[in-house]
């Protein structure tokens, strides 16, 4: 019979082989993490290093993990480091993620800072980061403090022409000015804005005309209204500082002296034509009076006439009065008429009419 031979038992693994490949699994995972990081963000790296930025992988790192857009701060600082501004200026990377994470606009501060940079403005990062969580374009603010801008006023967004005024002689003028400010950094958080110098300019220009004596002063002067706006210190407060003040145009308009002065005559004359119709009005009323009172006196006259014919005959009946004096009374009567009427055919008819009782 053939023998068979025994099966002979599977040793089990080492304890330390498992750990090997604990370690190798442990390795794996960390090479591709490591790998998939200096992929993802070798690019950005390797700019940061050759251009000095000083930002490292595990800041990049850190910024993924901060919701920080590397990309922006990476950029930003080397814009900062290419253009000489150093970390004592308030530039560090950290700054510049605080100022990602408040909500602001990293490289638009830090344009801003390379343009006053180059053009010798103390302007901070603090300053240029405050301006523009304020709301403000820091980066125009800049340009306008190096290039002055030029304000119309009126401003053409009002839908007016011109700026009316009107000299001590009535006269009115229409006027153009063009003003020239430069941005005020240090009071740009805070301050007034384009509106309001426009509004004081406005203000001072029809303040300077109403000053003047008559309006040829103003057309053979023009600069004395720049003048005296200017020294008014208009732009107190305000975001900008005024550089100059220019009349673009001048006009003359309407004669407003003359027109108010014609209106206040017709307006006089209304009153007096009111007054004398009161006036007519009592002198007619007063004439019924006296045709009233004329009428009231001559019913009286005829009741004491009617009064005469019952004295005389109650003085015949007392014997008072004869036949022979009843006769020269109507006598004396007649008499009296007839003067009368020889007295009234020598009166003009409107007398005599007048005159008739």
């Amino acid at each position: 019979m053939p023998v068979v031979a025994a099966a002979q038992p599977v040793s089990p693994i080492p304890i330390i082989t498992w750990i090997t490949i604990g370690v190798i699994l442990v390795l794996l995972v960390f090479a591709i993490i490591v790998l998939t990081v200096f992929t993802r963000y070798f690019r950005l790296w390797i700019q940061s290093k050759m251009t000095r930025a000083g930002i490292g992988i595990l800041d990049l790192l850190g910024m993924t993990f901060r919701k920080v857009d590397p990309r922006v701060i990476v950029r930003s600082k080397i814009m900062a480091v290419q253009a000489g501004l150093d970390e004592q200026e308030g530039v560090t990377t950290r700054a510049l993620e605080a100022h990602y994470l408040a909500g602001g606009h990293v490289p638009l501060v830090i344009q801003a800072l390379i343009a006053a940079h180059k053009a010798k403005l103390d302007l901070s990062f603090k300053s240029a980061a405050a301006i523009d969580l304020a709301g403000r374009d820091v980066l125009e603010a800049v340009q306008t403090s190096v290039y002055p801008k030029v304000i119309d006023c009126p401003s053409r967004t009002s839908g007016k022409e011109w700026l009316d005024a009107i000299a001590k002689n009535g006269i009115q003028l229409k006027v153009r000015a063009r003003v020239t400010v430069r941005a005020n950094l240090k009071q740009i958080i805070g301050g007034a804005t384009e509106e309001t110098i426009i509004a004081r300019v406005g203000e001072g220009i029809v303040s300077a005309i109403g000053s003047a004596e008559t309006h040829s002063e103003v057309l053979e002067n023009p600069d004395r209204i720049s003048k005296a706006v200017l020294s008014r210190r208009l732009d107190s407060q305000t975001a900008f500082e005024i550089v100059s003040i220019d009349i673009a145009d001048i006009d003359v308009g309407d004669n407003i002296g003359a027109r108010l002065q014609a209106d206040q005559a017709e307006a006089d004359m209304r009153v007096a034509r009111a007054k004398a119709e009161g006036a007519r009005a009592m002198a007619v009323a007063q004439e019924q009076e006296f045709i009233a009172q004329i009428e009231e006196n001559r019913a009286k006259v005829v009741q004491a006439e009617a009064e005469v014919p019952k004295a005389i005959a109650e003085a015949f009946r007392a014997g008072v009065l004869g036949i022979l004096d009843y006769y020269k009374l109507r006598n004396i009567q007649a008499d009296t008429e007839m003067r009368t009427a020889i007295a009234r055919a020598g009166m003009p008819a409107s007398a005599r009419i007048g005159g008739q009782t």
